[in-house]
C-alpha cells in the first residue's frame, strides 16, 4: 500500500503520540506493519516516545494472528505496541479477549487500547482495560 498520511493525520498522529506521553505510556516493543502509512504512524509515535520501530509482515493486512503472537513472544516484551490495519487490530483485540468475534471490539483508525494478560497465547488470554478513540486520547493532551 503506497497512500501516505495526509497533513491532517499526521498532525492527528502527533497530537495522539503528545497523549501517550501524558499518560506516561511505554513500550518494550514497537510492531508496525511496514506499509506506507501504518509506518508513518508508528514512526511519528515511536519519535515522540523516543522508541524504536520493528517492522513486520505479521501485522500486514490478513497476516495470521498466531504468527503474530509468536513474534511478540519470542522476545517477551512487558509492554507492546502494534500499529497495523483494520479490521485485523480490532478482530486481534477481541480474538485476545473473548477467543472470537464475540467481543464486537472496534477500534478507530489512531485509536488505543490496553490489554493485560499473564501469558500472551492464541484465544482468550487477555484482560481488556480501556478502549479510547483519537478524540478521547487528543482530549487528554
Amino acid at each position: 500500500m503506497l497512500s501516505t498520511l495526509t497533513k491532517d493525520g499526521e498532525e492527528k498522529t502527533h497530537q495522539v503520540a503528545e497523549a501517550m506521553l501524558a499518560m506516561a505510556l511505554k513500550f518494550d516493543l514497537i510492531l508496525s506493519s511496514p506499509y506506507v502509512r501504518a509506518a508513518q504512524t508508528a514512526n511519528i509515535v515511536a519519535s515522540e516516545l523516543d522508541e524504536e520501530v520493528t517492522f513486520t509482515d505479521f501485522l500486514l493486512p490478513d497476516a495470521n494472528p498466531l504468527e503474530l503472537i509468536r513474534e511478540i513472544n519470542r522476545t517477551k516484551p512487558q509492554s507492546v505496541l502494534l500499529v497495523g490495519h483494520e479490521p485485523d487490530l480490532s478482530r486481534l483485540i477481541s480474538l485476545l479477549v473473548s477467543g472470537g468475534s464475540e467481543a464486537a471490539i472496534e477500534l478507530k483508525k489512531g485509536g488505543l487500547c490496553k490489554l493485560t494478560t499473564e501469558k500472551l497465547a492464541f484465544r482468550q488470554c487477555a484482560t481488556l482495560h480501556w478502549l479510547l478513540t483519537p478524540k478521547q486520547l487528543r482530549s487528554l493532551r
